[in-house]
């Protein structure tokens, strides 16, 4: 259906459908211009934490062929896991993952400003003057950019470790943002997503499930009552 969408032959009401996009209850979809039965649930959607380990694609539909972050999570009847933003091939760290696509859409909606957190190596110790650029803005090829926060986090040897935020999540931005600066990332995690803070436990390729009460609680922080009937992706 993603390859569907992505081609502009999916419509719900009369209007292209776009990749991530929901359909509610009364809704018209209609895939190559015939229109699809879809089927609610009332149940509460799924929110999985995953550590995703470095070397692996966050897409279904790969030419190369390489492992995908969606073979490491628990299969399901009736719907399918939507990830909440991406990950590079060779970035690590917290990936979210929800059976709802509008809960989805609101984790990375840029008007909630969630603020993502990343741990990045690099070579050497950042100057006084590169750290300053960074956090007051650096020119990229599609904006200007820059970091809400930066600070030291150790290291040993030549290779140095700082925790960086931003509450945006343009491609590759980080390493973007740094590149910039003339300064080289030899390793790259996400550590923290809006509210979701990697747990130290969860082992890199495992999962972790928010129990029903958590998963409530997200849903009220975003405006998404409880009665408020799923939607099904269009995608």
């Amino acid at each position: 259906m993603e390859e569907a969408v992505a081609a502009g032959r999916v419509t719900i009401n009369g209007r292209t459908a776009r990749i991530g996009q929901s359909a509610m209850p009364g809704d018209r979809v209609k895939l190559n211009g015939r229109l699809v039965n879809l089927r609610f649930s009332g149940r509460l959607p799924r929110v999985l934490l995953y550590h995703k380990p470095e070397g692996e694609i966050v897409s279904r539909d790969d030419p190369q062929r390489r492992p995908n972050v969606f073979t490491a999570l628990p299969r399901l009847s009736g719907s399918r896991w939507v990830a909440v933003g991406r990950l590079d091939f060779n970035t690590g760290g917290l990936l979210l993952f929800t059976t709802s696509g509008e809960l989805a859409n609101r984790l990375m909606h840029p008007r909630y400003e969630l603020t993502r957190e990343y741990a990045v190596r690099v070579l050497g110790e950042l100057p006084p003057e590169t750290r300053q650029r960074l956090l007051q803005g650096v020119e990229l090829a599609d904006g200007p950019a820059r970091f809400s926060t930066l600070e030291e986090a150790g290291g040993d040897g030549v290779n140095r470790w700082y925790r960086v935020s931003l509450a945006e999540g343009r491609n590759r931005e980080v390493r973007r943002l740094f590149e910039a600066a003339g300064v080289a990332v030899s390793r790259l995690m996400r550590v923290r997503y809006g509210p979701f803070v990697l747990p130290p436990r969860l082992r890199r390729g495992q999962v972790m499930e928010l129990d029903e009460k958590d998963v409530r609680r997200l849903l009220a922080d975003f405006g998404m009552a409880e009665d408020t009937p799923r939607t099904k992706r269009a995608s």
